[in-house]
This record gives structure tokens, C-alpha cells and sequence, in this order.
């Protein structure tokens, strides 16, 4: 086995803020987990780990007693940690709570919804300070004592009092605002959602452009000295952002997943990693299958589509389906789809007909079509491999744990059990190739995968592929890298 990528220190960074022992601390949206750093080290710790009661932290703040606030995205919850390590739930039936920031002890959160609220909250049933968001997300009390907050769509940032009134414009024209956030000096940071960072200065009248290099930047904060630095939903990892705008890297940038992974005929590796189909920013890419010079791929919230790696361009086949995930290709340039919530296989042809090649599964997960164009699919709820003859799934293997992706090799399917860590070869004789693999098996509980019209939190799946040297390629989705047997 030989690591080609990895481990990620972490897996995806989201909301960030340095807390009173000096350490900054980290949400992982999609790792379900809470780290800290410190940025002097660049040491990573963990803080709640996945099998934690969080599903889904999306940003953080702690208030002026020194207790930590999260915001969990999926249930709609807002959690407190006190100093202690004592955790509950202060708040519930928010929609897509993200924002979030604390003035002295009072709590405030923004919804990253259509038509989203700014919302205090207290004892009793939340405050509402303002309507009509178009997508919140991280925001800041000013130095004027006022709420700051941005709409995503178009791009603008807000304020409000923290006792309600009349909200106000304060800066537009600034694209998919992500985040808002005052340095020491009372200066306005605004983080754009692009493929090159974008931060603008917000100075008075005088705006100021930073361009960080680090795509898909999601949250920023100012240590007690003022250095700046920002987390990245696309890339993870941390960044130092220095006041030249030059950077510096204190935790490295890695997978948020990874998900699918395939190989081109030129032995070059690909990956879909949510956010990403390699290095370009493409929301949201799970499964993965490399034909010529494009890259063919499927979204658990219901698209596939086909990525043409050298031109750049994109072409939606369907965008309608039941949670899809694993794909291959046929030899007739075909693609076969596992439509995991429906327990279908489909194919879509060169000319984007879809036909179904199989239909009553439980949850199939991987696909993979040999030479001959025998099409295998993994049924991760039966705990199955199944050849389709004519329609009908035949087991080839059973009493799997979770199997997911799937790929040929030597003539053989071979399947990663994400249950058990397991790589297996199958046939009349199955032969486990490795074991105590870093895959993550199905959470329990799943968060959703949709929440109030918006894409929730994908489910694990671990993609398998085979080189044209018959190497096999395996997405390690539970420490973030690519292997190589």
C-alpha cells in the first residue's frame, strides 16, 4: 500500500474563532467534528470527535465567560460547551443555523436560508432582528456595538442593532459573500466564495483587494495580536493571511472527503471531493469515471454530469435522480449510475438516454463494467455484490459490511467493505487484499442530506478505481488521502 495523498490534518475547515486559552478553534462541517489549533505549532487536537452528539458544526463563537457555542447545521441546533466540557443544546428548530457571534453574553445566529432571519437567543423563544436574508452566514458584532451579517446572493453585508430596528445596507456588490469579520483595529474583512480567495478591505470609503490563492474560503479570525487567518470549506486546512496579503501555511490544505476517485488512460488520478472535481471548485461531486479527456460524475442531491478536464466546460446529463453515487463506463461510452435512493442502476447513453438496468435493490452504492461490459453493483444496505443478467442482480458476494466502491481488477470485481476496512477480491475463491483500511463506514445517525430546500451532509463513500497499470486506487475517506496497492 503507498499513501499518494494525505492524511488531511482537516477534513474541510468552517467556522473558526480563537478562544480564551489562545488556541483557534475549528468546525468540520462534514467530518462532524470540532478541532483546535495551535497556530504557533500548527498542532491539530480534537475537541468532539465524530461520534460525538455535533452532526454537523458549522461555526462557532464563545461568548465573554469563556463558553464555546456551535451552530449544527442538519437538526437545526445550537449547542454550548462550557469551559468545564459540559455540553447541551440551548436552541432547536432553527433553519440552517450558520452565523453565529456573541456580544458580551448575548447569543446571536443568522439561517443560511431563502428568506433566512437574524435571531438572539435567549431564554425564551428566539428574538427575530431581521428578515429576508438571502443565504446567511458567518458574521460580527461591530465596533459600533451593531450585528454585521452578509447576503450571499448577490453579495452584501448588512448590520443591525443587537435590540432590533430597521436593518441597513452597509457594503454591496461584493459576490457570494461568505463571511464578515472585524480585525482589531475595527477594519471590515469580507470573504468571497471564488476560486481565487478573494478578501476586500472595507476601510470607510476605501476598498482594498486581497487575493489569497486559497479557493472556497469560508470563515477568518484575528488573533489577540491581529494576525488574520481563514479556514477553507474547498481545500481545509489553515492559512495566515499576512498584512501584505502574502500567505502562510499553518495547517495544510487537504480533502474535505475524498469521495470518488478515477484514472485517466494516462495513469493520472482524479477525485471528487464534494466541493471539488480535482483542484477545480465543482459543488457537489461524489462518484467519479475517467473516459478520454473527461471526467464523468454524479451528486448526491440528484445530478451527473460530464466534465471535460481540458476546456473546463460542464454538461448536466440528468439532474432529477435519487441520491446517485457510484458511476462507470460502459464500453459503448455509456454511463452506469447507482442511484442509491431509488435501488435502481441506470445507464445514460452518448445521446443522455436513460435506461434502467436494474431496479428493487437496497441501496446500491458501487459500479463497476468489465471488459466484456458486465455491469456489478454493490448493494450497501443487503450487504451485497450483485452481476446484472438481463435485469437480474446475481450475487457474487454476500454478508458484506457496507460494501461501496467497486472496481475491476484481473478480471475480478473487487469491493472496498467500508464496515469492516476491508479491500476484497472477488469470485469462487475471495481473497482480502488489505485490511484496517482508513474508510468510513455509514454514520449513525445520518445527518440529512437535504435541509429547507439546501444540500445537507453527503453520505461516506469510499470510491475504488483501477489504473491502467491494474494498480488499484482507493479514496481513504476517513483521514482524507488516496492509496495506491
Amino acid at each position: 500500500m503507498e499513501r499518494l495523498t494525505g492524511p488531511s490534518p482537516l477534513r474541510g475547515s468552517n467556522g473558526i474563532a480563537f478562544g480564551p486559552d489562545g488556541l483557534l478553534y475549528v468546525a468540520e462541517y462534514l467530518a462532524g467534528r470540532i478541532r483546535t489549533v495551535d497556530v504557533h505549532t500548527g498542532e491539530v487536537s480534537v475537541l468532539i470527535g465524530a461520534d460525538g452528539p455535533v452532526q454537523s458544526p458549522d461555526d462557532l463563537a464563545f461568548d465573554a465567560d469563556g463558553n464555546l457555542y456551535v451552530v449544527d447545521l442538519a437538526p437545526g441546533l445550537v449547542w454550548r460547551r462550557t469551559p468545564a466540557g459540559e455540553l447541551s443544546v440551548v436552541a432547536e428548530g432553527i433553519r440552517n443555523p450558520n452565523g453565529i457571534c456573541c456580544l458580551g453574553n448575548r447569543l446571536f445566529v443568522n439561517e443560511m436560508a431563502f428568506a433566512g432571519r437574524v435571531l438572539e437567543i435567549g431564554a425564551g423563544e428566539p428574538a427575530v432582528l431581521a428578515e429576508g436574508l438571502m443565504l446567511g452566514n458567518a458574521m460580527q458584532a461591530g465596533p459600533d456595538g451593531r450585528l454585521y451579517f452578509p447576503h450571499m446572493f448577490p453579495g452584501s453585508v448588512h448590520r443591525v442593532g443587537p435590540d432590533g430596528g430597521e436593518p441597513e445596507l452597509f457594503a454591496d456588490e461584493l459576490p457570494q459573500t461568505v463571511a464578515v469579520r472585524f480585525d482589531r483595529d475595527g477594519v471590515l474583512h469580507v470573504l468571497l466564495v471564488d476560486e481565487n480567495g478573494t478578501i476586500v478591505r472595507v476601510d470607510g470609503d476605501r476598498r482594498t483587494t486581497i487575493t489569497t490563492g486559497v479557493p472556497g474560503l469560508d470563515n477568518a479570525a484575528f488573533s489577540g495580536d491581529n494576525r488574520m487567518f481563514v479556514s477553507s470549506f474547498a481545500t481545509a486546512g489553515i492559512t495566515e493571511v499576512l498584512p501584505d496579503g502574502t500567505t502562510r501555511e499553518i495547517v495544510p490544505h487537504g480533502f474535505a472527503g475524498p469521495y470518488g476517485v478515477a484514472v485517466d488512460d494516462d495513469g493520472k488520478v482524479h477525485t471528487a471531493d464534494h466541493y471539488r472535481i480535482d483542484r477545480a471548485l465543482l459543488p457537489f461531486a461524489h462518484g467519479l469515471a475517467a473516459s478520454g479527456d473527461q471526467l464523468h460524475f454524479t451528486s448526491q442531491y440528484g445530478q451527473t454530469g460530464t466534465y471535460d478536464r481540458i476546456s473546463g466546460s460542464l454538461r448536466m446529463r440528468e439532474v432529477a435522480l435519487n441520491h446517485p453515487l457510484g458511476i462507470a463506463v460502459r464500453p459503448d461510452g455509456a454511463v452506469v449510475i447507482a442511484e442509491s435512493g431509488a435501488g435502481r442502476v441506470l445507464a445514460i447513453t452518448v445521446d443522455d438516454t436513460v435506461e434502467v438496468l436494474a431496479e428493487g435493490l437496497g441501496r446500491p452504492a458501487g459500479v463497476a463494467v468489465d471488459a466484456e461490459g458486465r455491469c456489478y453493483v454493490s448493494d450497501e444496505e443487503h450487504g451485497a455484490v450483485h452481476r446484472l443478467e438481463d435485469g437480474k442482480p446475481v450475487a457474487v458476494a454476500e454478508n458484506l459490511s457496507a460494501p461501496q466502491g467497486l472496481a475491476i481488477a484481473d478480471g475480478r470485481p473487487v469491493v472496498v467493505e467500508s464496515g469492516r476496512g476491508r479491500l476484497i477480491a472477488l469470485g469462487p475463491e475471495p481473497r482480502v487484499l488489505a485490511e484496517d483500511l482508513p474508510v468510513a463506514p455509514p454514520r449513525d445517525p445520518q445527518p440529512a442530506l437535504m435541509v429547507h430546500d439546501l444540500p445537507g451532509v453527503p453520505r461516506p463513500f469510499a470510491g475504488l478505481a483501477t489504473g491502467p497499470d491494474g494498480a488499484l486506487y482507493l479514496a481513504g475517506n476517513a483521514e482524507g488521502s488516496i492509496l495506491r496497492f
